[in-house]
């Protein structure tokens, strides 16, 4: 028995004109297509996000290794409490702490290092602190480059910062669609090689993002005129 086909009219409503404006923009108005690139969207999402959790870890990891080494003995050993950062990173590590205590745990280090967001490493590596943080210490967790520091640093922050607004976008199920998701995962890859070349080829043997590249739908009239 043929399953019932599935009334886009219907779902249209559910999901709401808002939500599908952009798929029917690209796919020209046909409803049928935009559904096709909206599901596409959806796997394209669980693969962006996949490919970011992969990052995120060893990105926070070798940050963290680096602020441990750099808060040696020092009177308080623990970064956290004694890195020079300003109002907003101080917060961000208070929230952390605040979240790895919920069910009254007892907090570690690592468990407030697991509950800091990748919008607080990409604020780590950023221009301010170019002189406390990155050249004597940070630029360090990325030790597999030529490049002069600053030039180093502004790659390592642009290629955070757009990888967590893919990530943020993944999130909140929001259109990837018209993105160069390829050039994401070479970005990925790319800051990987930057701490270890092993990072960089787990990835690149465990990542979907180009599997799902591949399946992106085509407009029809890209189909006719092929």
């Amino acid at each position: 028995m043929e399953p019932r086909p599935v009334d886009y009219e219907r779902l249209r409503e559910l999901l709401s004109a808002e939500r599908l404006g952009s798929y029917l923009t690209a796919s020209d108005g046909e409803l049928e297509q935009a559904f096709a690139l909206y599901e596409w969207n959806i796997e394209a999402a669980a693969a962006a996000l996949s490919l970011t959790a992969m990052v995120e870890v060893v990105v926070r990891n070798a940050l963290d290794s680096q602020m441990t080494s750099w808060a040696a003995g020092r009177p308080t050993a623990d970064w956290l409490a004694t890195a020079p950062l300003d109002g907003r990173g101080r917060a961000d590590i208070l929230k952390a702490k605040e979240r790895a205590a919920r069910g009254g745990r007892q907090v570690t280090h690592g468990h407030i290092v697991a509950e800091l967001n990748l919008g607080f490493w990409r604020y780590l590596v950023s221009r301010r602190y170019y002189a406390s943080l990155w050249v004597p210490n940070l630029r360090h967790a990325f030790p597999r480059t030529d490049a002069p520091a600053n030039q180093h640093r502004r790659r390592v922050e642009s290629d955070l910062e757009q990888l967590l607004y893919l990530r943020n976008r993944a999130a909140h199920h929001e259109p990837i669609h018209r993105r160069d998701l390829m050039a994401d995962l070479e970005r990925a890859i790319a800051l990987l090689a930057c701490i270890d070349p092993e990072a960089a080829r787990w990835c690149r043997q465990r990542e979907t993002v180009s599997a799902v590249a591949l399946r992106r739908p085509a407009r029809r009239r890209d189909r006719e005129d092929q």
